[in-house]
């Protein structure tokens, strides 16, 4: 368990210096202040010993665990059980030891007078905008336990649809990798190999059998610029991207590639009806569902398509009319959503369009691996094979010379 340092006084004054053990650094400041030391300093003390720190690789809460707790959580309210009660149950059985103490500050700024969704909002990192609203929806309606429920609903479909675009994404990611390794061996370690048998030969090299001869010396002796040149291109790529006009340039590229495009499209439609469907029939009003939502499209163009449609809405206008003048969304959601809105089905009629798009990110997700499987073979071979043939073109000559 980690030990902190902490400086601080007491009620009356008294200077206070120490160490604590605690799970977190929330865990040794609730410890103090039961102590009534009021810090002024409290880190971690670091050890003598040598420790790696990977960015993204910390502790956190999965969404797996998140939805088994909301699950839980709605069996709970739905049998009877108080609302702080149920947080005391969940938090003591929680094995993630940073989860278990996010649910035991919630279960005191319950019992401190605080609702819910408040106590839920203080931590961003495990309760995103759109589970506190829905909360906050729930509580106002008093229908908790059925909110709680749509939401375990949602964030599986959620996340299952983002499995599949990482499992799409993920085989042509290894099969390039792959690629680049073989090809550095080859030049490396074999292509120096017919290299010395070249010398031998005393006359001009192919043109081909040169250049890959000339890529290899260089890949020899200057690896570290090949190196750094392409972690510096990927790094100025993330760096571009985390930009307001790096991700709507990249953003957009995305959407128009072939093929890709289309999925990621599809992708976003489902994800936008679904979420939306789930914040209309939990009552949340539909420009702050808009706005969640937006936040949440995980695409700038998709996002500011959403936004310009909350704009149109506030002035007067339906939802489906500022949809179609995006341009993002297909002319089939823009015509079912109108349908929905004249009906008053809104929130079914979104549910109905999730339903279809998310088959058709299953369609997608299988056509795009069909694909890019034979591109991706006919690409190892035309790299590998081409490295191959270049390294005989000498041996090929020396042949066809002795034979004439």
């Amino acid at each position: 368990m980690p030990t902190f340092t902490y400086e601080g006084k007491t009620l009356t004054g008294e200077v206070r210096k120490g160490e604590i053990e605690a799970a977190s650094l929330a865990v040794a400041t609730a410890a103090l202040r039961r102590q009534q030391i009021i810090t002024s300093k409290l880190a971690e003390k670091k050890g003598g010993g040598f420790a790696l720190s990977i960015p993204g690789f910390g502790a956190k809460v999965t969404t797996k665990e998140i939805v088994i707790f909301t699950r839980q959580f709605a069996t709970m309210i739905d049998a009877g059980l108080p609302l702080v009660q149920c947080l005391e149950i969940l938090s003591g059985q929680q094995p993630n030891q940073l989860f278990k103490t996010t649910l035991t500050e919630i279960k005191k700024s319950v019992e401190g007078g605080s609702t819910f969704a408040d106590a839920l909002r203080r931590h961003p990192k495990v309760f995103d905008e759109l589970y506190v609203n829905l909360v906050a929806a729930g509580e106002v309606g008093g229908i908790l336990d059925t909110i709680l429920n749509r939401l375990a609903v949602f964030m599986e479909k959620s996340e299952k649809l983002k499995g599949k675009i990482k499992g799409a994404l993920m085989y042509p990611l290894v099969i390039c990798i792959i690629a680049g390794i073989v090809v550095a061996v080859l030049l490396l370690y074999v292509v120096p190999i017919f290299q010395g048998m070249f010398a031998d030969f005393g006359s001009a090299l192919p043109a081909p059998t040169q250049f890959v001869v000339n890529l290899s010396n260089g890949l020899k002796s200057y690896w570290w610029a090949f190196l750094g040149t392409i972690i510096g291109i990927v790094v100025s790529i993330r760096q571009f991207y985390h930009t307001d006009r790096g991700r709507v340039v990249i953003d957009g590229l995305l959407l128009k590639a072939p093929v890709f495009g289309d999925l990621l499209r599809k992708t976003a439609v489902a994800r936008f009806t679904r979420t939306m469907a789930t914040m209309i029939s939990s009552g949340v009003p539909i420009l702050e569902a808009l706005e969640i939502v937006a936040k949440t499209a995980g695409n700038k163009i998709v996002e500011s398509a959403i936004m310009q449609t909350r704009i149109s809405l506030s002035q007067g206008k339906t939802l489906a009319e500022p949809l179609a003048a995006t341009k993002v969304f297909p002319s089939m959601v823009v015509q079912m959503i109108g349908v929905g809105e004249a009906t008053g089905a809104l929130d079914a009629m979104l549910s109905k369009i999730a339903d279809f798009y998310e088959e058709e990110v299953d369609t997608a997700v299988d056509t795009l691996m069909s694909l890019i499987e034979p591109a991706l073979m006919a690409f190892l071979g035309v790299v590998v094979g081409g490295l191959v043939i270049t390294m005989y073109l000498p041996i090929f000559k020396l042949a066809g010379a002795a034979g004439g």
